[in-house]
């Protein structure tokens, strides 16, 4: 293998597949390692940990074809303190070491044999799923941050992804929040589809989707073990978690007895604010809804105490359509809920101080977020 490639495209490749290099404690010495391949005319750089691999083309002038992993961590320190000029890849394949030159610097890294490095599936159009970034992106963005990060409770660790005529639903769960996002696909796929994703797996996606103009295609490989995310010049494959995952539907309220539309960056400020002194306190917050008075509007108030901390209260106006109630919340998954949500107003559904409330994003009806009540010790 003899290649040139800029070290500007080459450093940008090994951040891309950066995440998906094993530790170093890893059992195969080769996940530590990022595969350099030639592929039709680019320069391959792969990265797999066995649960999630990350694969990305760059530009390249190929003299000769051929292919080697490298240790990651050391090749990619190397590249980040490389002049911003010219690299030149020469493979001695009797040694399996890789000569990297550039500029006035001169190196050899000793690499291991490319046929010991796992196959990462590749891209097959047939049975795929088109969306676009712009949506992908938001749908992630929207859903990932609900979803459990104890690996003890695995099932609770994904996505579950529905593919069904020309709509995507995502929605994660840790057993203390939902949330819920659904958007549209470019065309309908021929059958439904149930997957579940791990979360950090889409979390990935997000991150080296970068400027991604092109739809997403989203396919199942054939041994429908592995999801597969196709970019323009990046592949995403993620092992797919095989649990059933709970059926949220019915914990959903089909109707509320309070509906009190505020503003979104005013609740989040806010509830940022209380979180403060939230902290001694179970991270409990309570909020008391008062729907207004002839010519005064609503008003929700967000109190936080804690008796070695002391104690926050914000006032905000609303409109309160309803009984007014007093309910407690995790002020945490409040302001990851509102962080997520890119309308002005939302909407906060109640019915009683010991039942769940939703956040409705107000004038987008593809997106809701569930959050369990806290018990409010009496003021």
């Amino acid at each position: 293998m003899r290649i040139s490639c800029l070290q500007e495209n080459l450093a940008r490749g090994l951040n891309i597949v950066s995440r998906a290099v094993a530790p170093r404690t890893a059992t195969l010495p080769v996940l530590t390692h990022v595969l350099l391949a030639t592929d039709n005319g680019r320069l391959k750089i792969a990265a797999t940990n066995l649960e999630l691999g990350v694969s990305c083309w760059i530009g390249a002038k190929i003299e000769d074809e051929g292919a080697i992993t490298v240790p990651a961590r050391t090749f990619s320190d190397l590249v980040a303190l490389l002049p911003a000029d010219k690299v030149d890849l020469d493979l001695n394949i009797r040694t399996q070491t890789l000569r990297v030159q550039a500029g006035k610097t001169d190196n050899n890294i000793k690499g291991i044999d490319a046929q010991e490095f796992p196959i990462i599936p590749t891209f097959n159009a047939g049975a795929a799923a088109f969306v676009d970034p712009a949506v992908l992106k938001k749908m992630i963005a929207q859903v990932q941050f609900a979803a459990a990060t104890d690996e003890s409770r695995p099932t609770l660790t994904g996505v579950l992804t529905k593919l069904d005529g020309d709509t995507i639903t995502m929605a994660a769960t840790d057993g203390f929040r939902l949330s819920v996002r659904s958007g549209k696909l470019k065309e309908p796929v021929a059958e439904p589809r149930t997957i579940l994703i791990p979360a950090k797996a889409l979390a990935e996606v997000a991150r080296v989707m970068g400027d991604q103009e092109e739809p997403v295609a989203v396919s199942v490989t054939p041994s429908h073990g592995q999801v597969l995310f196709h970019m323009s010049n990046v592949d995403v494959v993620a092992q797919l978690i095989d649990q059933k995952f709970p059926d949220y539907d019915p914990i959903i309220p089909k109707k509320h007895d309070t509906r009190t539309v505020m503003n979104t960056a005013d609740m989040l400020k806010a509830c940022r604010q209380a979180g403060i002194f939230a902290r001694d306190s179970l991270d409990t917050v309570r909020i008391a809804i008062k729907p207004g008075e002839e010519l005064e509007p609503g008003k929700v108030t967000v109190t936080a105490r804690a008796d070695e901390t002391g104690d926050n209260q914000s006032e905000l106006e609303a409109t309160v359509n309803g009984d007014g109630l007093e309910i407690g919340f995790n002020v945490k998954y409040l302001i990851d809920a509102l962080a997520a949500v890119d309308t002005p107003q939302i909407a906060l559904e109640t019915t009683a101080p010991q039942r769940p409330g939703v956040i409705r994003a107000l004038g987008d009806e593809s997106f809701l977020h569930l959050v369990m009540p806290m018990h409010l010790p009496r003021s």
